[in-house]
């Protein structure tokens, strides 16, 4: 992750007047930070933590929101230099552009919302202060219904032109009986590739058949198949118009 060419203006407001601290802040600070960026106007739980981030339970007027925070020490993320809010506010805006193409493509990820340095808020998936379980902690009552909807919702991820990198249980949630997928924070772009695109469609079919395998291993818990290879011939199909790989 390049550490040059990006920071907010405040950002270089905090680097020139030296009020850039070097320690992970504490929950208050983190929700005074959400509060007074605009992002929610009340910080409630913590709903979880990954490698990189934590995202909290937030309330915006009277809509609950969730807002992701990515964090500047306690990760796993090596930067450049010890000045990680430059670093940590491009990864979250290019997870946000991801969720957001997902999204206006059609894709069962949370709504965007918005963007402010290191965080970002999106459509809260959950029922009151009870969030929508993962996949790996929930009891699906029609798991078969539930497989076919997790492969369709993959395909509808490759469709809108994006390719989860992470595919788990962890990082798919049962919201109203269906599968909603999270956490696009590595995901891999397919239909402008950027560069030589034999590189990232390679990239994005292994990252894929990884990701299967996961999910493979979790149904089976159900004895049921997921057919890996079916999904990975009629995916790479459809993002491969070109016939590249």
């Amino acid at each position: 992750m390049p550490n040059d060419g990006y920071l907010d203006e405040s950002v270089h407001w905090k680097v020139r007047t030296g009020q850039i601290a070097f320690a992970e802040p504490t929950h208050r600070e983190v929700a005074d930070a959400i509060v007074g960026c605009g992002l929610a106007t009340e910080v409630g739980q913590r709903l979880g933590s990954g490698k990189e981030a934590d995202v909290y339970l937030c309330r915006d007027g009277r809509r609950l929101v969730a807002v992701k925070v990515y964090r500047q020490y306690r990760t796993a993320h090596r930067g450049g230099r010890p000045i990680k809010l430059e670093a940590m506010g491009q990864r979250a805006l290019i997870e946000l552009d991801l969720l957001t193409y997902a999204w206006q493509g059609g894709a069962r990820v949370p709504a965007p919302g918005r963007r402010v340095e290191n965080m970002f808020s999106m459509q809260y998936l959950g029922n009151g202060d009870a969030p929508a379980p993962m996949l790996q902690h929930a009891q699906l009552r029609d798991p078969p219904a539930f497989l076919d909807a997790t492969v369709a919702g993959i395909e509808g991820l490759a469709e809108a032109g994006v390719v989860h990198s992470d595919l788990s249980p962890f990082n798919i949630l049962v919201y109203e009986e269906s599968p909603w997928f999270i956490d696009l924070a590595a995901g891999i772009r397919v239909d402008r590739l950027g560069f030589p695109a034999w590189v990232r469609l390679t990239e994005a079919m292994r990252a894929l058949e990884k990701g299967l395998g996961a999910l493979g291993r979790y149904f089976r818990r159900y004895d049921l198949e997921l057919d890996a290879a079916d999904v990975l011939a009629r995916t790479q199909k459809g993002i491969d118009r070109f016939g590249i790989l």
